[in-house]
């Protein structure tokens, strides 16, 4: 593989975003170690390189197809929307970066399976179900609004978060289901910004979401609520599962959500205006998992070290 094809396939696995994968393996593993489970290095390695691959599949063919549909042509690119216009600049490497996702699903396939083997059968079924988000995102979950709403914070909230603990416990608990959800709230919010600049270009190639459907101002209504929901739901696990007062560390975020959702109030319909709110955007996403993951096990580290 040539040099600038290699390059060219690195960008459309959008890098700089993979880390948020790595946030929520973080916070289902952190309650997988609050509530007992052992630790291991050579585990945690696999679960996160599962998560990265399944990332980096999902970006990469919707670079690809993107680019084939004629979108990128045609979308302004910004740090955080548009796609990377990897293909765009480097066309000719097209084929390279679809044959370079089937080797990145394969490769998620085999350490899938090895998972599987080591947790129980029951781990194929959030596996499968992150490999259809993959697959059909793109060309068919991007023009169905209510769908395309949800499906980025399920693939990264309940797929990832508790599929991660079930690895390290081979069960599912009320308290992995509940805080997934946070970051579910938290993600769907992150693609529902980030398709603001977009808007006119995915009209054009036939794509329909929930700000197409129901309007930007109530699509901010949406991001409102879903903002709201995500910190109720660290409060509640907080109340109902009886966690230490460390796991409070997640509110630090609203530090940076207060002042970003008033600004979106005023910026959203200047694109120049748009990218720091976006930018906070992203920061929240990335930071909040692991405020409640460090929380969690800092206290477990203070439990250990008084016993």
């Amino acid at each position: 593989m040539k040099s600038r094809a290699l390059y060219t396939v690195l960008l459309t696995a959008r890098p700089n975003f993979l880390i948020l994968s790595l946030s929520v393996v973080l916070l289902g593993t952190a309650v997988a170690m609050y509530e007992g489970a052992e630790w291991s290095w050579g585990l945690f390695g696999l679960i996160t390189i599962a998560a990265i691959l399944a990332h980096s599949a999902v970006n990469m063919l919707n670079e690809y197809q993107d680019y084939h549909s004629g979108l990128d042509l045609i979308t302004p690119k910004t740090p955080f929307s548009g796609g990377s216009g990897a293909l765009v600049a480097d066309p000719e490497s097209a084929s390279v970066v679809k044959v370079a996702f089937i080797v990145v699903m394969l490769a998620l396939v085999v350490v899938g399976a090895y998972l599987i083997n080591h947790s129980g059968w029951l781990l194929g079924i959030f596996g499968g179900l992150g490999l259809a988000l993959i697959v059909f995102y793109t060309r068919f979950i991007t023009r169905m609004p209510w769908l395309c709403l949800i499906a980025p914070g399920l693939a990264f909230g309940p797929i990832m978060v508790i599929g991660t603990y079930f690895v390290w416990s081979g069960t599912v608990s009320e308290l992995v289901v509940v805080l997934s959800i946070v970051p579910f709230f938290l993600v769907n919010n992150l693609l529902l910004l980030n398709q603001i600049p977009d808007l006119k270009a995915d009209k054009q190639i036939g794509r329909y979401n929930i700000l197409m459907r129901l309007g930007l101002e109530n699509g901010l209504q949406i991001f409102a609520a879903f903002n709201i929901f995500a910190f109720v739901v660290i409060a509640l696990a907080i109340w109902l599962y009886q966690l230490p007062s460390l796991v409070w560390l997640g509110y630090l975020s609203l530090l940076i959500v207060f002042p970003m959702m008033n600004k979106i109030q005023t910026t959203y319909q200047e694109l120049d205006k748009l990218m720091p709110v976006l930018a906070m955007n992203v920061v929240v996403n990335l930071v909040t998992p692991v405020l409640i993951a460090t929380g969690l096990w800092a206290s477990l580290r203070r439990h250990l070290t008084t016993d």
